[in-house]
């Protein structure tokens, strides 16, 4: 899909991408540059709260490493 820059640097989102992501009048989007490719991000509005429980029912990386540290320890190293 292609869209085209205004004078203005402007361009128009498609209706059905407007809709997907949510974004109506005045939402913000980061614009972000990944080396040659720009990509639209819409912007959370709250990313701690929006993030919150994302990793539920995985093991806790700090117990894994505990456990990791426990065994090396009965190894003797």
């Amino acid at each position: 899909m292609s869209v085209t820059v205004s004078k203005r640097g402007g361009v128009v989102i498609p209706a059905h991408l407007r809709k997907k992501y949510n974004l109506r009048a005045g939402a913000e989007v980061q614009v972000v540059d990944y080396g040659g490719v720009l990509a639209l991000v819409p912007k959370l509005s709250d990313p701690i709260r929006q993030a919150a429980g994302m990793l539920k029912g995985r093991r806790s990386l700090t117990a894994a490493l505990l456990a990791e540290r426990r065994k090396e320890k009965a190894r003797g190293r």
